[in-house]
């Protein structure tokens, strides 16, 4: 999948997602917010502009957006995460927004009421997706945005985790604490497939060489 898929996953079967921002006293703030358009590399939200949730964009407008789509338990569960920069295009799509969303006309029946919403967009960042109805699970990166800046950031998110280091012995103990078995033992020394590591360390506090390392 790419960054547009991953987007329209968000927008159409999670739809309502956790937003968080920060206050004045740089305090953590998170709440349930629709993702209402998508597009190649960026998506879009709605408030009004007498809510907390604006002033707080409009002084700190980085995000962090998170939701899951699925069944109860881990089983057909695949969820969407993203951090980036909100901007502000004003009433710039609210008519698609409008269209595109028809529940949003019983919550705003009147236009003169739709003069208080405006729009945000999100298209610098990166993003993180988890599938977890397949055993191991599966985890990809992905950039909103085409800039230089952005594809750095980027790779530099997808170095992240736990990495086996030229001090393997081979001895597999890492692979044995493994909750994924996402540990390829026909080489050495040993590689952690990163596409299915859950990051919970165990590989690391098992080593007796101090050979994993958190990058």
């Amino acid at each position: 999948m790419n960054t547009r898929e991953y987007l329209k996953l968000l927008k159409e079967d999670i739809h309502s997602t956790v937003i968080a921002t920060v206050d004045e006293e740089g305090r953590p703030v998170a709440r349930v917010i629709d993702i209402m358009l998508t597009d190649e590399n960026s998506l879009y939200f709605i408030t009004a502009k007498g809510k907390s949730f604006y002033e707080q964009l409009k002084k700190h407008p980085y995000v962090a957006i998170s939701g899951m789509c699925g069944g109860e338990g881990t089983m057909n569960k695949k969820a969407v995460s993203i951090r980036g920069k909100a901007v502000n295009i004003g009433s710039g799509k609210l008519k698609e927004v409008f269209e595109e969303n028809p529940y949003m006309a019983e919550i705003y029946p009147q236009e003169e009421s739709r003069k208080a919403l405006e729009v945000f967009r999100v298209a610098e960042g990166t993003g993180e997706f988890f599938d977890l109805s397949v055993k191991p699970i599966f985890r990809d990166m992905f950039v909103l945005g085409d800039r230089a800046a952005e594809a750095e950031d980027s790779s530099s998110h997808r170095q992240g985790g736990f990495f086996i280091t030229d001090r393997c012995r081979g001895c597999r103990i890492c692979y044995s604490k493994c909750p994924q078995k996402c540990i390829d033992l026909s080489v050495k020394p040993l590689v952690i497939r990163q596409e299915h590591c859950l990051h919970c360390g165990s590989c690391m506090e098992a080593c007796p060489f101090g050979a994993i390392e958190r990058r």
